[in-house]
Formats: structure tokens, sequence, C-alpha cells
């Protein structure tokens, strides 16, 4: 009786109405990593939408451009140095966020090193290199999502979204520490899903496959890995940064409250969930 009475219920019934609410016009989006390629887009597309993007980088002068990019096309936001494998770095945006805007909606945690990394079998990767991956990838990640707690717990909502990658699914050879740390983003999802939703915060990820941007690789894919990549793919053709909005603006929005603890590959169809 019970079962049925809940599989006749009004099609409405305890659903509010915001969950129907795709939109982000007025929320505070922070981006890390905005300064150029994935991140740029987010911040750009964001801002198009009618949200407030904070465009945060290392490079300040490349954030500047980004935030007068926005500008002229009529959007709002601000700029922001940070290195997120510095938790004072961090705190000082997060602080420069709220002391601007009163509060802080959205994280989209997109900075991470991999464009300048070279290929190496595991054993030759310098150790060094190995704890910077480690550092700004899952450290940084770590750092912002700690930054944004308060200010997200106090109001009862949030969002938080973080960018692993395919090479997760596929097990990218010579490139063992990036993969690992977009791994650990998996499980940091998990685990973080957990703590805040009762906070009505949500923590999801985001798979993309080899996105093209304007930034330059220390390594490019040969032409035929290109080719058997795309042949691989359901939707054979390259994938761009503007293929990665309309998923992360969803978990973003008050329509995916009823989504954490996912994590969701945009890929073309490159590889498949189980």
């Amino acid at each position: 009786m019970e079962i049925n009475a809940f599989v006749h219920a009004p099609q409405d019934s305890g659903v509010p109405a915001s969950a129907r609410d795709f939109g982000v016009t007025g929320r505070v989006v922070i981006v890390t990593g905005a300064g150029q390629g994935i991140g740029r887009e987010f911040a750009r597309q964001f801002a198009a939408a009618g949200a407030i993007p904070v465009v945060a980088d290392l490079n300040i002068e490349a954030a500047q451009n980004v935030l007068a990019e926005i500008e002229a096309a009529g959007g709002r936001g601000i700029a922001v140095k940070v290195d997120i494998g510095d938790r004072a770095s961090v705190d000082a945006m997060v602080d420069a966020t709220v002391a601007e805007f009163g509060r802080v909606d959205v994280l989209i945690n997109n900075a991470a090193i991999f464009a300048t990394l070279e290929k190496r079998p595991f054993d030759q990767i310098p150790l060094a290199e190995w704890e910077r991956v480690m550092r700004i990838n899952i450290t940084g990640v770590f750092n912002s999502v700690c930054a944004v707690a308060a200010a997200m717990r106090e109001a009862q909502w949030g969002r938080i979204v973080n960018i692993s990658s395919d090479a997760v699914r596929l097990g990218v050879a010579n490139y063992l520490h990036y993969v690992t740390s977009k791994s650990a983003l998996i499980g940091m999802t998990n685990a973080l899903a957990r703590e805040l939703g009762p906070h009505g915060v949500t923590v999801n990820c985001i798979r993309p496959g080899g996105v093209a941007t304007e930034v330059d690789r220390a390594v490019n894919p040969t032409l035929e890995r290109r080719q058997q990549q795309l042949a691989q793919q359901c939707l054979p053709r390259s994938q761009v940064p503007a293929d990665l909005v309309g998923l992360v603006m969803f978990l973003s929005s008050p329509a995916s409250a009823f989504v954490t603890g996912q994590t969701i590959a945009c890929d073309g169809g490159l590889t498949h969930s189980s």
C-alpha cells in the first residue's frame, strides 16, 4: 500500500519549484584556473548566462584579460590571483569574493597541472614533479573546498564541481602523476558529498575527454592517435571547451539539487559508465 501510494503520488509532490530552475543568474561562481582553456570558457559562459564569475588564476594578467572579455560583453565579475596549492592564498581568494559579493554559491575546481607535463615512464617521474602535481591537483582542490565550506554551510546552499579526466578510465600511460591525481578527485567527490549533503551543498565531478583549447601542451597527441580516439567516440569530432558548459551549468543550478556524489563523463561517448 505504501509503495502504491508513492508511485501514484502527484508528479510535483514534495518537489520544490527550484528543482525546475536551470538558471544561474546572479550566482557567484568561483572558477579556478580561469585564465585560459576550459576555465576561461566557463567564466565567460557563466557571465553570459547572468552569473557573476570570480576569475581565479595564478597568472593574474590572464585572469584580468578574461575579466575584460566578460565586461566587454556586458557581464561583471572580479579577477583574483590565487595559488591553490597555498591555503593562505585560497583563503584570501574566498575572503575577497565574500567581501565583494557577500557569498559564494558555486565552486568549479578546474585548475590543474597537465599541459606542461612531459610523458615519462612512472619510474622516471622526478619526485619534485610528482609532489607538485599532487599539491595542485589534489591538495589545491582540498584547500578550495575547505575555504568555501563555511560560507556554503551558513547559506545552506552550494554547488561544488570537480573537473577530473577520462585519463582515469583509460589508464593513460606515462602520466601516472596526472592520472593518479584525477582519480583522487573522484573519491574526494564521493566523500565530500556525504559530508556536505546535510547542509544543502552538492558535490559532483565531470570527466572530460581530450579537450582542444588554445593552451600549448608539452606533448601533443599525434594525428594518428587523435584519429584513433575520434573513431572510438560515439560522436566522432574533437571536443572543445563549450561542450562542457551545459553540464557544468546544470550541476551549478538549483535544478541539480538531488544530484550529488556523481562522476559524469562528457567525452562524446569515448567511455561508457557501467
